[in-house]
């Protein structure tokens, strides 16, 4: 099966595989779909209303802490992911006294490892992320995390920044959120000119942002105690692929 790579594109292809009674063999998104050797793969037109036919059955079948499991699994965007959930939702379908904490099952075993690595990528870019204010009084932060959080760390956003305007990039997967002081939605810009490594281009920002960043690294430096400085434990509860989300070590002021 060859879906959109949707959670709504995925549930259809669970619909389909129990409408039609399939023997379901892979389920890949059409991006990193690979031709079967054997056999032509069915391609699924997503339909919403089956997709919620399927999250209706699923409130049935499994408590909420395990259909937080499986959306926090699915957007970590792992090679197979689909065909572990699907194995994961069939279990819970054929067996009434299914639970989610039956970690002696390696499918439940590995869906709920990964969706505990999805939930700390999402804690991690919510103490990590840091605005920086544009030129046009947006402020501005990008993110490239492992996974595919965006959809789970917009509530934590959209309810302590709601006096401004605000923008999360995601340039691994070239989307982000967008907040206009009502709503927060869901954007898609081209920004390739604006890029140097994977970093956007300092002249986006005001004057005013560079001068902070400035100020802010100075005060960091100098409230920083050399003879107590201890890398390895800065390191596990900072990790060095965070640090380009912060002001104290961003090079926007160099």
């Amino acid at each position: 099966m060859i879906y959109d790579g949707t959670m709504e594109g995925f549930f259809t292809c669970v619909f389909t595989a129990y409408e039609q009674k399939l023997k379901v063999t892979s389920i890949s998104p059409e991006t990193t779909a690979q031709a079967e050797i054997f056999s032509a793969a069915e391609v699924i037109i997503t339909d919403h209303e089956k997709a919620d036919r399927v999250k209706t059955a699923l409130e049935k079948w499994i408590s909420p802490a395990g259909r937080k499991r499986i959306y926090f699994a699915f957007l970590s965007e792992k090679p197979g992911i689909e065909m572990l959930l699907y194995q994961y939702i069939v279990k819970a379908i054929r067996n009434k006294k299914f639970s989610p904490d039956d970690f002696g099952d390696e499918v439940i075993l590995k869906v709920t490892q990964i969706a505990k690595m999805v939930s700390r990528e999402k804690h991690r870019m919510e103490a990590f992320v840091r605005f920086m204010l544009t030129e046009d009084d947006i402020y501005c932060a990008h993110i490239t995390p492992d996974f595919n959080v965006l959809p789970i760390i917009l509530p934590h956003f959209h309810s302590r920044y709601a006096d401004q305007k605000w923008m999360i990039y995601d340039l691994k997967r070239k989307y982000g959120l967008f907040y206009d002081l009502n709503t927060t939605q869901y954007i898609s810009l081209d920004l390739e000119e604006k890029l140097n490594n994977g970093v956007l281009d300092p002249s986006v920002y005001a004057a005013s942002e560079k001068e902070f960043q400035i100020l802010w690294q100075k005060y960091f430096k100098s409230v920083n105690i050399v003879l107590r400085k201890n890398t390895k434990l800065h390191l596990q509860h900072v990790p060095k692929r965070y640090w380009k989300y912060l002001s104290e070590k961003s090079s926007l002021s160099n």
